[in-house]
C-alpha cells in the first residue's frame, strides 16, 4: 500500500495494488517531479499480476509540465500492464468547466492509443479520494 499525503503543491496518492486501486488527486507541482512520482512508478513497475486489474482515477485539478511527463509515465505503464494481459480501467476526473484539463486527459488518451472514461464534475478531491478507498 502506498500512500502519500497531499500538499499545497502535491496530490494525494493512494494506491492499493491488493485490491487494485490507484487515486492521484489535487493539484501537482512539486520542486521535483520525477522524485516525488518515484515510489509509484517503481511500484507500478514491480507488478506482474493483480487479481481484477488496476481501475486508476485521476482527479487532477492542475499539474505543472514536469508532472504532465510523469503523469505521462504512469499512464504509459498501465497501458504496458493493459497489453500484458492486465484489465485497467481510467477514469480521468475534470470540473465540469474545466476544458484544459479535458483536453489534457484526451491528449494522453490520444498520445497512448489508449480508452479513458471522462467523468465531469467533482465537488473536492478529498471526497472522491475517499470514495475510492
Amino acid at each position: 500500500m502506498l500512500f502519500i499525503r497531499k500538499t499545497h503543491l502535491t496530490p494525494e496518492i493512494v494506491f492499493d495494488p491488493r485490491k487494485g486501486r490507484l487515486s492521484i488527486a489535487g493539484m501537482s507541482s512539486p520542486d521535483n517531479s520525477v522524485a516525488f512520482y518515484q515510489p509509484l512508478l517503481k511500484i507500478l513497475n514491480s507488478i506482474k499480476a493483480t487479481r481484477g486489474g488496476i481501475k486508476a482515477d485521476f482527479k487532477m485539478t492542475m499539474f505543472n509540465t514536469s508532472s504532465a511527463k510523469c503523469i505521462f509515465d504512469i499512464l504509459k505503464r498501465l497501458k504496458a500492464m493493459e497489453e500484458q494481459g492486465l484489465r485497467i480501467v481510467i477514469n480521468w476526473h475534470y470540473e465540469e468547466d474545466d476544458d484544459d484539463m479535458l483536453e489534457c486527459g484526451e491528449d494522453f488518451q490520444d498520445l497512448l492509443d489508449a480508452n479513458f472514461n471522462f467523468i465531469p464534475g467533482f465537488n473536492s478531491y478529498n471526497n472522491n479520494v475517499a470514495k475510492a478507498s
